[in-house]
C-alpha cells in the first residue's frame, strides 16, 4: 500500500511539473507573438537569435491544400519528440515566400524532424510573414 501511494504521488508530481513547464514555455513563446511586428518582414534568424532561453526542438511543414509541393508555413514545437501530442506549445511561422517541400523533406528525413543547427541555417534567411503561438 505504501508503494502504491508513493507511485501515485510521483505521477501527480510528474504531471504537475510537465504542465507547469508547458505553461512557462507558452508564456515565453507568446512574448514573441505579442511583439511580432519586430519580426515580420525580417529573416527568421532574428527571431531565433532573440530566443535565448529556449529554442524549438522540432519542425513540421505546412503545405497548402491545393499544392503539396510547397510549404507556406512551418510549425516549430518546443517539446521532446517523445512528448508530441496534445497540449504542446507551437510557434507557427507563415513564410513570405513559399519554400519547396523537397528541401524541407530532405532535412526532415535526414534529421528526423529535429530542429538542428542545419535547420537553423536553412530557415534563418527565410522571411517571416506572420507569427502565431498556440497550444
Amino acid at each position: 500500500m505504501k508503494n502504491i501511494f508513493k507511485f501515485i504521488v510521483l505521477i501527480i508530481i510528474t504531471i504537475s511539473c510537465n504542465a507547469h513547464a508547458q505553461l512557462d514555455t507558452l508564456n515565453y513563446v507568446k512574448q514573441f507573438e505579442a511583439n511580432k511586428s519586430q519580426y515580420i518582414n525580417q529573416p527568421f534568424s532574428k527571431l531565433l537569435n532573440e530566443m535565448t532561453q529556449l529554442q524549438p526542438k522540432s519542425h513540421w511543414a505546412d503545405t497548402p491544400f491545393n499544392n503539396k509541393n510547397v510549404v507556406h508555413a512551418t510549425q516549430f514545437l518546443f517539446c521532446n519528440m517523445d512528448y508530441i501530442g496534445n497540449r504542446v506549445v507551437i510557434l507557427r511561422i507563415i513564410w513570405q515566400d513559399y519554400i519547396p517541400y523537397s528541401e524541407i523533406k530532405y532535412l526532415q528525413n535526414k534529421n528526423g524532424f529535429y530542429f538542428t543547427d542545419e535547420e537553423k541555417t536553412f530557415y534563418g534567411n527565410k522571411i517571416v510573414k506572420d507569427i502565431m503561438v498556440y497550444k
